[in-house]
């Protein structure tokens, strides 16, 4: 019997550790692997028997004696949960099914496939790969990853580099985090290809300092790969490539990757004007590469299975899958990986199962804190770039947060324009000066002065095109969201809001 309780940050807040503590003290090891992602099921408890695994959950410790007697009723498979069993998982496939530590059980479920037809395949093999793929980055704008990489490959310079970009702070957002303690060595092969890709020997994997779990985790996975030849020079017989984990210090600009590099170099962390960009110009002024961990963890599945395979998944130009992270006011929160192209209220209803208050949900917001907010009117947008930005909205790192009706969203616009402020470097005027008039400006139109909505829009007009970043330039979509759907909150006719 093989009793596994997940280490995830998750589990372990809601009793996982003391629950793997009462299977010990009952005379059974016990795996610690990653989340299978159902967070409202956590501590998930999975016991195989004869190969078949069946859960539990929640679990707490005092279940354990009933569990072990065979009193308490099972879950069944996960895998027949439809929570799970709906999804598309390709980037998450091994996450919360293995040990995160154990290299052997990492392969024996297909890792490392992809490093060795990375090395197969060489350079210019890669890159066609990756670009044939259709990935784009998960982490905010969607840029196309191979165009990124063909970019560093084509650049001079002497050294080249592999930032993961692992500050992961936007609200609703977890999939990072999941995916760095519950399987870590696929973002290290990730990694591994891209430095091969475009000729880089070090990898920095950026990790906000209010992960600890996650970086002890990589930090031992870069250890475990090191010393079985991986990384630090058995990659393959030319080409030595390491990676260092680096931790930040609580700035949720670092997410923007100037900002991280200036971070990475030993400086404040602010952002820098583009050009250069930092794929001709990044870390000590090197070509880098600066990518996202869903971004470079999906690249080991897309050099296993083929291009073909991945890019047969999605809509339109958004190809393969994107893991939703589900929060909020919401009955069944946690990570879902599916292909793009499910409608937004697919999501929210049917898959989340509406709202934890059993109220009418009011509106999601996308995209993290400067997502912008989707009324149940816009609820059949296609999950994807394109239908998103059609309806003046952005995936962002697909963070869905819902909320119920008793939601004041005047409230929520004057948030995004605080949060702003607060979290801004002062590099720019539009974003500096912008959020703090922005917060005042909201305050006159919710005492009664309809004449200054013509001032926030011309703000936001502001914002949005003379920010140096997307912090400033992605705060109006919240505000301009809330505002235009729901003017009444403002104490606005909706004509006014127009």
């Amino acid at each position: 019997m093989r009793v596994y309780v997940p280490r995830d940050a998750a589990a372990r807040a809601l009793g996982a550790d003391a629950v793997a503590a009462a299977f010990e003290a009952a005379g059974h090891a016990v795996i610690r692997n990653g989340s299978r992602g159902m967070i409202w099921l956590e501590p998930l408890v999975e016991i195989e028997e004869n190969g078949v695994r069946r859960a539990w959950g929640p679990v707490a410790a005092g279940d354990v004696p009933a569990i072990l007697a065979g009193r308490a009723e099972s879950l069944g498979r996960v895998e027949d949960i439809p929570f799970f069993g709906r999804q598309q998982r390709l980037t998450f496939a091994r996450c919360g099914l293995i040990d995160p530590l154990d290299l052997a059980d990492y392969e024996a479920h297909g890792g490392l496939a992809g490093l060795r037809r990375a090395r197969a395949l060489g350079p210019e093999g890669i890159l066609a790969e990756v670009k044939a793929s259709g990935l784009r980055g998960r982490g905010g704008a969607g840029f196309p990853t191979g165009i990124k990489w063909e970019t560093v490959a084509r650049a001079p310079g002497d050294r080249k580099y592999i930032v993961c970009n692992a500050d992961e702070g936007d609200s609703g957002t977890f999939a990072d985090r999941m995916l760095m303690e519950g399987d870590p060595f696929t973002l290290i092969e990730g990694m591994a290809i891209a430095g091969l890709a475009v000729g880089a020997t070090k990898g920095f994997v950026y990790i906000r300092s209010e992960y600890p779990d996650a970086i002890a985790v990589m930090t031992r996975a870069v250890e475990i790969a090191r010393k079985n030849k991986i990384l630090g020079g058995g990659v393959h017989a030319s080409h030595a490539f390491d990676i260092e984990i680096r931790v930040g210090a609580g700035a949720y600009v670092c997410g923007e990757e100037t900002s991280l590099l200036n971070s990475l170099e030993g400086k404040r962390g602010v952002v820098r004007a583009k050009p250069p960009l930092p794929a001709l110009e990044g870390f000590l002024g090197r070509p880098t590469v600066v990518n996202n961990v869903i971004s470079l963890a999906t690249v080991p599945v897309i050099l296993e299975k083929g291009a073909d395979h991945y890019a047969s998944f999605g809509l339109g130009r958004s190809r393969g899958t994107m893991p939703v992270q589900i929060a909020g006011n919401v009955a069944r929160g946690g990570l879902f990986e599916t292909a793009f192209g499910m409608p937004l209220g697919e999501l929210v209803h049917d898959i989340a199962g509406g709202t934890a208050s059993g109220r009418p949900v009011k509106a999601v917001q996308v995209g993290g804190p400067l997502g912008a907010w989707f009324a149940p009117a816009k609820f059949d947008t296609p999950f994807a770039y394109e239908e998103f930005d059609g309806q003046g909205g952005l995936i962002g790192h697909a963070g869905v947060v819902v909320a119920d009706d008793t939601v004041d969203m005047a409230l929520m616009a004057r948030f995004a324009m605080e949060f702003c402020a607060v979290e801004s470097c002062g590099k720019c005027t539009p974003c500096r000066i912008g959020a703090v008039r922005g917060v005042e400006t909201i305050d006159r139109i919710r005492a009664g002065d309809a004449a200054a909505v013509p001032l926030l829009v011309d703000l936001c007009e502001t914002m949005k095109h003379g920010s140096l970043c997307a912090l400033g330039g992605f705060t109006p979509y919240p505000v301009m969201s809330a505002l235009r759907q729901f003017p009444e909150e403002f104490g606005l006719l909706r004509e006014a809001a127009e």
